[in-house]
């Protein structure tokens, strides 16, 4: 059986990992597999699945500060408190990466030019309920300068959020369409453009037996994992409107959107955060 983590290993594969998550925000591309092979020598005899779930636990340790993590490397929060403390200092350390992630999440969008819409809809994240590490919090208050939230920083990119609506717009009027819907798919309505975003969703669309669908967006650039911010109203309508109610999770959006979809209270689907009303699946 492996020993535990040495800093010296924790501060290489956090360096390394922060390395692939610049050249992600930056929209430069790079290779898992070839970062994992130069960072194996480095370690005590580790393999790739150690390795894996490593980037996993750091990814899980981005979320509590606030940031975006490396798509593909799921949050896995069952962590050694080490690791929280070397991911914490290591940011505190790079001005620059401060610099791209925030960049990243202020980006400006533009609608997405996709017209072909097989491939968007995918199954939702499973809601994985796990006790964090004890120190968590208590870390988490000695690191506060590392704490940014480029989650919420990227759910106020209005820019970002008008795109994920038209994209969602099409992708129902091409769902209603395929199903020999015309006529319902022309009644279609952007109704946060057209009548305002105090209704507790942004698409008015319906069923295939001409029932309504309320259909309330989040869209993010980053991965399908990354947590999101609802409003009082928006949890209100998906609590009493539990059969019209639909809340669609756009992610990856500007490289090939995909959604998912979660009907009801959104409440039951997720984790969420009584205060901030900040919605998570692990």
């Amino acid at each position: 059986m492996s020993s535990g983590w040495s800093r010296n290993e924790v501060e290489a594969t956090v360096a390394d990992y922060f390395r692939m998550l610049e050249l992600e925000l930056a929209g430069q591309k790079y290779n898992k597999t070839e970062h994992r092979n130069r960072l194996l020598p480095l370690l005590n005899n580790r393999t790739p699945a150690a390795v894996e779930l490593k980037h996993q636990n750091i990814s899980a340790v981005l979320v509590e500060l606030g940031w975006h993590f490396i798509s593909g490397y799921k949050p896995a929060r069952n962590y050694q408190h080490l690791l929280f403390e070397v991911v914490a200092d290591q940011i505190g350390r790079m001005p620059e990466l401060d610099q791209i992630a925030t960049a990243a999440a202020e980006m400006p969008a533009v609608p997405s030019s996709v017209t072909g819409f097989e491939s968007a809809l995918v199954e939702a994240p499973r809601l994985r309920v796990l006790k964090a590490p004890a120190a968590t919090s208590q870390l988490s208050r000695s690191f506060t300068a590392a704490k940014r939230d480029y989650v919420a920083r990227e759910a106020r990119n209005s820019s970002l959020g008008k795109a994920g609506e038209e994209f969602v717009v099409g992708y129902e009027r091409w769902r209603l369409i395929r199903n020999g819907l015309n006529e319902l798919a022309d009644k279609v309505e952007h109704v946060s453009a057209s009548k305002g975003d105090g209704l507790g969703f942004d698409v008015l669309s319906f069923e295939r037996n001409g029932r309504e669908r309320f259909i309330e967006v989040k869209t993010t650039a980053f991965a399908k994992e990354t947590p999101f911010f609802l409003t009082q109203t928006e949890l209100d309508r998906s609590r009493i409107d539990t059969d019209l109610f639909h809340l669609y999770r756009v992610f990856e959006f500007r490289e090939e959107p995909k959604l998912f979809a979660l009907q009801g209270a959104v409440d039951q689907h997720c984790i969420l955060d009584p205060q901030s009303y900040r919605a998570r699946f692990y």
